[in-house]
């Protein structure tokens, strides 16, 4: 836990591609280290251990009985024996002469199983590139959607463990080949979400991230009728859940931002909650990212209306925000719209999917107000302090560690973590330098058994 006990950058800002590429370098360096100095302990590799609370774990990376195949081992990851049995699994993948399908699958489906439940760059490393190329096979084939789906989470976890600036080339073409071409609606999601995964650690640069979120707002303004989907909604879903991921790299988004509201927007009167909250918490990142902090001997004034402060803060010089450009021309519309979706009452929506548009909706609607305020904002106000509880999303890291997440980059790079590593995120938080250095938060004690 104590690895984890440092302050990091709050404002999601990135460096260039390529100075980004050194540190994450660097970063899985350190994470090596830390791996070999200690073994993998049990704690560590508990797929319960974190819990998000409020957060709704829509974080399933494909298909659900594929999930419960690779669920975390508790024994396993607390033994030596993961790492025979992932180097015998690594040679089945490689040498694919006289395997089958069932052999193949079974062998990806070990290969995430271990990936995900310990942290193995020193097993892998030197075999990257044999690894992808095999599991690129797997893709461009299609035997059997199992498989297909499978080589697609392998190749993600094998970039989460071990990034390369060679990857990226090697993979994207045939990801979105296999996005647009495969007629498998589940095979076209799964390929969304590892081009995200892709574009994040594989190398791309900043035109190739900005290239692959225009490929996929195409996937979202033509309600799939781009990738031959038409009007089914796990294409839409993924797309937009992607392209957030992929917007908390780029610091200045204020070209992109039309277009995409625009299609965000429209994409609220969908009859698919996922669709609606999806595009809404993107909505809510692009408000987000209109503001920024004051920069160095920048001059403010108070009567300034683009400038925002806390009103939650008392000191004269609390955070303040400056808007940098307009999110989106009618944000009187929008705000209704949202407060509509925040009140919902629909007898054709379950009752989950009621609570969850209210609760997702509130928390938009929220931060498009005042964008200083990030998911689960309480406006109630605390007995003790005298002020609003404020911004109570919260994950659990093990039992006396809670990491904040009080803003919209934060949920967006937590829930892009979440689908591929499912149950190994903790383990992989604490010991995968490159899976820190996308989430760096500071965790803290929790005081009151995590809850508030």
């Amino acid at each position: 836990m104590h690895d984890l006990r440092r302050q990091a950058l709050e404002s999601g800002k990135t460096v260039s591609r390529k100075a980004k590429s050194k540190q994450s370098s660097t970063a899985s360096s350190r994470g090596n280290s830390a791996a070999n100095s200690r073994p993998v302990s049990k704690a560590a590799s508990r797929a319960g251990s974190d819990d998000e609370g409020e957060l709704s774990d829509e974080t399933s990376f494909s298909v659900n009985s594929i999930d419960e195949m690779i669920a975390v081992d508790d024994s396993e990851a607390a033994t030596e024996a993961w790492k025979l049995e992932l180097a015998e699994r690594i040679e089945e993948t490689i040498d694919r002469k006289r395997s089958s399908v069932l052999g193949r699958e079974a062998a990806l489906t070990a290969y995430i199983r271990i990936l995900t439940s310990a942290y193995a760059d020193d097993e892998i490393r030197g075999k990257e590139m044999d690894l992808v190329s095999s599991f690129l096979k797997s893709i461009k084939t299609e035997t059997s959607e199992k498989e297909t789906i499978l080589a697609m989470k392998a190749l993600a976890m094998t970039l989460i463990t071990s990034p390369s600036d060679a990857i990226y080339d090697a993979a994207s073409p045939l990801l979105k080949r296999t996005i647009s071409d495969s007629p498998s609606i589940p095979i076209k999601s799964a390929a969304i979400h590892t081009l995200g995964t892709c574009t994040f650690y594989g190398g791309a640069s900043d035109d190739e991230i900005l290239e692959n979120m225009t490929f996929l707002l195409e996937i979202v303004s033509s309600d799939g009728h781009f990738i031959s989907a038409p009007d089914e909604p796990a294409p839409v879903v993924t797309a937009l859940e992607e392209w957030g991921f992929l917007a908390t790299l780029i610091e200045d988004l204020s070209a992109e931002t039309e277009d995409a509201m625009d299609a965000f927007v429209e994409q609220l009167a969908s009859s698919d909650p996922a669709v609606q909250i999806a595009a809404g918490e993107n909505i809510a990142l692009l408000y987000e990212k209109s503001y920024t902090p004051p920069e160095e001997n920048e001059v403010l004034s108070d009567s300034d209306d683009d400038v925002v402060a806390d009103p939650d803060d008392d000191s004269a010089t609390g955070p303040r925000l400056v808007k940098r450009y307009a999110a989106y021309r009618r944000t009187d519309q929008l705000l209704h719209t949202l407060g509509d979706l925040a009140k919902l009452n629909s007898r054709s929506l379950s009752k989950k999917d009621k609570k969850s548009i209210h609760s997702n909706f509130s928390d938009i609607l929220n931060s498009v107000e005042n964008p200083t305020r990030g998911p689960r904002y309480q406006n109630a106000i605390s007995h003790e302090t005298g002020k609003r509880y404020g911004s109570r999303m919260a994950v659990r890291i093990h039992k006396d560690g809670v990491m904040r997440i009080d803003k919209w980059w934060k949920l967006m790079r937590l829930k892009g973590l979440r689908r591929v590593l499912q149950g190994g995120f903790v383990t992989h938080y604490e010991r995968n330098g490159v899976v820190f250095e996308s989430l760096p938060i500071m965790i803290t004690a929790d005081r009151k058994s995590g809850k508030e």
